[in-house]
């Protein structure tokens, strides 16, 4: 039990941050469009990066630096483009309507939250090498406990995200708001954008 609650903590702890995963499933649960299956793979993702890293991934990865620099990069000019697309899609009166620019193709929200979460070297960083390394502490039946506690850290965060973030909607009903929002997404994935590749440098 003890395993499991420090899995939850430390998994709540990594994952409660605003980043780039994190304000999609924001901005889809405003806009009410496809949050059941935005939620879902996300959840889904992280509970399978959890898994790969309490198993031992990890350590694989952290011994391929080479593959750490080809996700890094990809992550870069993933990160920068959906940068551009928030600031365009804030500059754009004509886009500031009741969906704020959130996905309204499913397709296209499926494809935005994958990239967001296996493109994203910090959720490998976060789930795989760190949880996964901790998890090492742990005798192999409490390991078990300790990677189900973060699965449920994600689990739980998502949901409240995904559908707590409609309780923002009357505010997100003017356009400005929406405006906002877009900016400071933009600012937030430039920001992980330059914080990347800074350390590929």
């Amino acid at each position: 039990m003890s395993a499991a609650l420090d899995g939850l903590l430390l998994g709540a702890g990594l994952i409660i941050a605003i980043g780039a995963q994190n304000a999609f499933v924001l901005r889809q649960g405003i806009a009410r469009r496809h949050v059941l299956v935005v939620v879902a793979l996300c959840t889904l993702s992280d509970m399978l990066l959890i898994a790969a890293g309490v198993a031992g991934l990890g350590g694989l990865i952290a011994a391929h630096p080479d593959l750490v620099v080809a996700v890094t990069l990809g992550g870069v000019l993933f990160l920068s483009a959906y940068a551009l697309r928030a600031a365009r899609a804030a500059l754009d009166p004509g886009r500031l309507d009741s969906g704020g620019g959130a996905e309204s193709d499913p397709r296209r929200a499926i494809a935005v939250a994958l990239a967001l979460t296996w493109l994203n070297p910090h959720v490998y960083l976060d789930t795989v090498v760190l949880l996964g390394g901790l998890s090492s502490r742990f005798a192999p039946p409490d390991r078990l406990g300790f990677a189900l506690g973060a699965m449920a850290a994600s689990l739980l965060w998502f949901v409240a995200l995904g559908y707590g973030a409609r309780l923002l909607a009357p505010l997100f009903a003017r356009p400005g708001a929406w405006r906002a929002l877009d900016l400071t997404v933009a600012a937030i994935m430039a920001w992980l954008a330059g914080k990347l590749a800074w350390s590929l440098i």
